[in-house]
């Protein structure tokens, strides 16, 4: 009796480790791969004490509790209390108006590949490009405004 309370301790552990290596903490694998060490130790230990057929049952009832503890693990939604879900949609400064205008030219802070920054007088500002790459330094002029993105064009001099 005490064999198979240690069999069932040691197949649980396992078992609960890898979901939790799922669910709770994926991309460590140092908890899914002590899972799996128990597991496998399960197994043998099943093997070594209970001898062959028995083992085989083991293993298969194993693989069978693994993966509806999984599937069910999955489908509970356990994990969504976990999981963060609240998301921002307000970014910094958006309220403040863009003083730039059309038409202005400026110094390209950074390199445009495509996005950078720019500056146009005292403002610095984040700019981009229509997919040509300017070079930090070079003077570049605002082609439109869309919402908050300033597009600029590099100015042949």
């Amino acid at each position: 009796m005490m064999a198979w309370a240690i069999l069932v301790l040691i197949l649980a552990i396992g078992i609960g480790l890898i979901i939790v290596e799922i669910i709770f903490v994926p991309g460590t694998t140092i908890v899914g791969i002590l899972g799996l060490i128990c597991i496998i130790a399960g197994i043998l230990y099943g093997f070594s004490t209970f001898g062959t057929p028995i083992g085989w049952g083991i293993t298969a009832a194993t693989v069978i509790i693994s993966t509806a503890a999984i599937i069910i693990s999955l489908k509970s939604g356990v994990w969504k209390k976990f999981a963060l879900s609240d998301t921002m949609d307000s970014k910094v400064n958006e309220h403040l108006p863009i003083a730039i205008k059309p038409g202005e030219e400026g110094v390209a802070l950074s390199a445009l590949r495509p996005i950078g920054n720019a500056e146009f007088g005292n403002d610095k500002m984040e700019v981009t490009t229509l997919g040509e790459l300017v070079e930090s330094g070079s003077k570049v002029k605002v082609t439109h405004i869309e919402g908050r993105v300033i597009y600029v064009e590099q100015l042949n001099n």
